[in-house]
């Protein structure tokens, strides 16, 4: 923390020891009991900022208050759609919060590099060892030191569609890659329109589904081990493997047979936000789209034809399958994603939430508010508000699943956040491949 802020928290610490000595030494000279530093965090405010915003911060708030009541502690969580952009600026500038929810392990890196990120309490790291896997673990910490606990989760590579439609078409969840291509081929022969549609618009973080994309086909067709490389620049974006990657993509994304139902050509995957991609496949004007379990939370804004939300269900209106691999059979592979709890105070009652943050209790609390996952070990799955949020999260805490976290949030913020979206964008609007992926891994000269 800067020099200002870190002289004031010594000072009322060091006052704080005072007053307590005081009270100990009047209750011995009464013949009272000798209390300690119980209570010592009642009556502080803890300052949390995230790029959590809306309805989904209420729900986070409101976890967050039920904890602060029962510790006396005031705990202001406060949004902002432009966090990732603007909290790296802030902290440099001296006006960090107490705790950051960051949602990139690359921006997470460069915020530990101000040398303002709090390593994590004792208590903080014993409950993440207890209820995390050590894949986990490793994402937040940096040079041996352990800074950042995980908070939420999220399944990524998922297929979203229609039962009912793939009833009718006569066709069947896909178990290979190849068989995928295949199904596509079926549905756009069957119906004589693009069977996928894409959205890529995510203002300041366009162009970021479709490095879910990439990541996706890398994962699945390289496999870990060169996907960790990948992640480490030890594998370049000019590889043929990650090229192999964006070709696979592009036998669907590029392909104008292929995509954008609903919305346009190739081209209106750009303009079209991620989020309303929904609509279509609850109505049936898109067979497939591609994205990550919270796309469930977005139907609950769409309505069907007799003015009900989609039932996300195995029979159901809409629902998703794990894009499969390269071979039928294998244990499932996954991407995920999350957010980490970074702090900048190490005064108790930010130590005390941040702990809080890393158990199963907390984790529990936001689970059954509905809409979210945890990979905590210890959570519980069945508290999720849907059955496919439950499958998911038992997906991911699964130690038979290989798990992969979203590259581009564990590549360098620059590059990651950076230049890989860019490098989306530019490709779907027609740059060359090679020229996307020598763009791309320039940022790492930035």
């Amino acid at each position: 923390m800067n020099s200002r802020r870190a002289m004031r928290r010594r000072m009322a610490a060091g006052l704080g020891v005072v007053a307590i000595m005081g009270v100990a030494l009047v209750g011995c000279a009464e013949g009272g009991d000798d209390s300690s530093d119980e209570g010592t965090v009642e009556g502080e405010t803890v300052r949390i900022s995230g790029g959590i915003t809306g309805s989904e911060a209420d729900l986070l708030q409101q976890t967050l208050d039920e904890f602060g009541e029962k510790e006396g502690i005031t705990i202001e969580y406060s949004g902002d759609k432009s966090f990732e952009k603007n909290i790296v600026t802030k902290v440099a500038g001296g006006d960090a919060p107490d705790i950051a929810i960051v949602p990139q392990p690359g921006l997470l890196k460069s915020l530990v590099d101000t040398g303002e990120v709090q390593p994590a309490s004792e208590e903080t790291e014993a409950n993440v060892d207890a209820n995390w896997s050590a894949d986990w673990k490793a994402y937040g910490t940096f040079d041996d030191v352990f800074y950042a606990a995980p908070l939420m989760a999220n399944v990524k590579g998922y297929v979203w569609y229609s039962p009912a439609s793939f009833a009718e078409w006569g066709v069947e969840i896909p178990t290979t890659w190849d068989e995928l291509l295949t199904l596509t081929k079926t549905i756009q022969e069957k119906t004589g329109e693009p069977p996928w549609c894409a959205g890529f618009e995510s203002g300041d973080a366009s162009g970021w589904p479709g490095t879910d994309w990439i990541e996706s086909l890398v994962l699945r067709q390289a496999g870990p081990e060169v996907y960790d490389q990948w992640v480490a620049n030890e594998v370049e974006f000019t590889d043929p493997q990650i090229e192999d990657a964006f070709n696979a993509v592009g036998e669907i994304l590029q392909n104008p047979d292929y995509v954008n139902a609903a919305f346009g050509d190739v081209a209106s995957i750009n303009s079209t936000a991620f989020g309303n991609v929904a609509a279509p496949v609850a109505n049936g004007t898109c067979a497939l789209t591609h994205q990550a379990d919270f796309l469930a939370a977005y139907f609950q804004d769409v309505q069907t034809a007799d003015g009900a939300a989609p039932v996300v269900a195995p029979d159901g209106d809409v629902y998703a399958f794990v894009m499969p691999g390269v071979e039928a059979g294998a244990a499932p592979t996954v991407e995920a994603g999350g957010e980490f709890v970074a702090t900048f105070s190490d005064d108790a009652a930010t130590q005390a939430v941040a702990a809080y943050l890393a158990t199963p209790e907390w984790a529990d609390a936001r689970i059954a508010l509905g809409g979210k996952i945890s990979a905590n070990k210890n959570a519980d799955a069945s508290l999720a508000s849907s059955q496919f949020l439950t499958d998911a999260m038992k997906l991911v805490q699964d130690e038979n699943t290989t798990v992969r976290f979203d590259a581009s949030d564990l590549m360098p913020a620059v590059v990651g956040s950076g230049s890989f979206w860019r490098g989306m964008v530019d490709w779907i609007d027609g740059k060359a491949t090679t020229e996307v992926l020598s763009d791309i891994q320039a940022g790492y000269e930035d």
